[in-house]
């Protein structure tokens, strides 16, 4: 049950915000199943890693993963995964204690929790620059290979002339 209610949530709060981001109604269920993907890569690998930020970055390269892996097959932009399902490992509460802190005074609280704030939304960054400049790269790759072998020329033969008597 531990697992099953996070990812229950985060499956519902990104399919509300695909409702609010307008994605195509063939594509609600689809963009939501990323955030329940996110939510349960966090909680499994909570398990064996102490650190948050590890596990934001695991759980956002497997996001971004999954959304490229899905505009590939419904040939659809990766931002209509993507966005849907980094709603859930958004930091937002990190920012409103952020602002609480210095607000009450808190000074000390204040910084600590903004670097680590930071240092979240560091790493859902990193890991969307991974998948994405890693796929680019592949493709490229494949782009170029490609191009070899449809313009590969045939080898240069030696023709001989000979008189004709």
């Amino acid at each position: 049950m531990y697992y099953i209610t996070p990812c229950l949530y985060a499956f519902i709060a990104s399919f509300a915000f695909a409702i609010i981001f307008n994605i195509p109604k063939n594509k609600l269920l689809l963009s939501a199943l990323g955030g329940m993907l996110g939510q349960l890569i966090y909680v499994i690998f909570q398990l064996i890693i102490a650190n948050d930020v590890v596990l934001y970055l695991l759980a956002t390269i497997s996001i971004a993963l999954y959304a490229e892996i899905m505009a590939r097959v419904t040939k659809s932009p990766t931002t209509i995964y993507l966005a849907v399902a980094l709603i859930p490992l958004v930091p937002g509460g990190g920012i409103y204690y952020t602002m609480l802190y210095f607000i009450n005074g808190e000074t000390e609280l204040g910084v600590s929790t903004g670097i680590h704030t930071l240092l979240v939304s560091g790493a859902l960054a990193i890991g969307i620059i991974i998948v994405s400049s890693t796929i680019n790269l592949i493709r490229k790759v494949m782009i170029k290979n490609s191009k070899r072998k449809k313009h590969k020329r045939p080898p240069k033969t030696k023709i001989i002339f000979t008189k004709k008597n």
